[in-house]
């Protein structure tokens, strides 16, 4: 290659105005892809697409973009941009087959953030474990205990499996089972158990509350009482249901019976 003064006019004669080209390109190209993901955002946003999904998607946005003007800036200089191609393709497929149960769990949570089966603050069962949603993000999901702890479960395995959302619905059924001696008044032990709901505030009037005998057992006639409140009242009227029950019925002589086996011998 010729390096003297005229050698050089020669180069830069030749390749100068290309150079400025892909410098041209590149730096117009840029700003180009940032403002292209800015308005994706914006059209996301309005959208009321969730941030860590609009986050995501404009990154890809931009990344995506920023290869296509290196690529067109370097096709200016008269670069063979076909086996730049093929190298972003095997890179990409290299990438793919090492980080695919990654790029699952981000495909999970896309899926969880577009459909939203919960969301941050409800408490559901998902994956054998149980527990308030505390974050939603691309690769996991944080629950948090009812006895403070933290579980961490990838997207894959959520979306992998049944969801029990129990917030997702403002009134929830809970279902009692009470069992009295044979000997007991069942007519009595019917309306004080109807007594009991009526004053129970957080029982709700519609549905109606409903207490009917279930089953004579082996020991025990079975009255089941189910009635409806509002989600977040739940386990309080669970719990004060079955200690005001047992205290009304010590107090009204009704017998809870213990289980009896009898047993004869000739």
């Amino acid at each position: 290659m010729d390096f003297s003064f005229d050698g050089l006019a020669t180069i830069l004669s030749v390749y100068g105005l290309r150079i400025l080209g892909a410098i041209f390109i590149f730096y117009i190209g840029k700003r180009v892809a940032r403002w292209l993901s800015s308005l994706a955002v914006k059209v996301m946003q309005r959208s009321q697409m969730d941030e860590t999904l609009y986050k995501f998607f404009s990154n890809v946005i931009y990344g995506v973009l920023l290869v296509v003007v290196v690529l067109a800036a370097l096709s200016n200089l008269g670069v063979e941009t076909t086996s730049f191609v093929a190298m972003f393709g095997a890179v990409g497929l290299a990438v793919g087959l090492a980080f695919k149960d990654t790029f699952a769990n981000i495909g999970a949570g896309v899926l969880l953030i577009v459909f939203r089966p919960f969301k941050v603050g409800d408490y559901v069962h998902v994956g054998g474990e149980s527990g308030t949603v505390e974050e939603i993000n691309l690769f996991s999901v944080q629950l948090k205990t009812p006895d403070n702890k933290l579980i961490i479960m990838p997207n894959g395995n959520t979306v992998g499996s049944t969801i029990v959302n129990f917030s997702a619905k403002s009134t929830r059924r809970v279902d009692f089972v009470f069992g009295v001696s044979y000997e007991d008044d069942l007519k009595l032990v019917k309306s004080t158990l109807q007594e009991i709901i009526s004053e129970d505030s957080r029982v709700l009037a519609d549905p109606a509350p409903f207490v009917a005998v279930s089953e004579l057992a082996d020991s025990s006639v079975n009255f089941v009482v189910r009635v409806w409140v509002k989600s977040e009242d739940y386990w309080g009227v669970h719990f004060d249901t079955i200690e005001k029950v047992k205290l009304t019925f010590d107090a009204k002589g009704i017998c809870i019976p213990y289980p009896q086996m009898e047993l004869r011998q000739k």
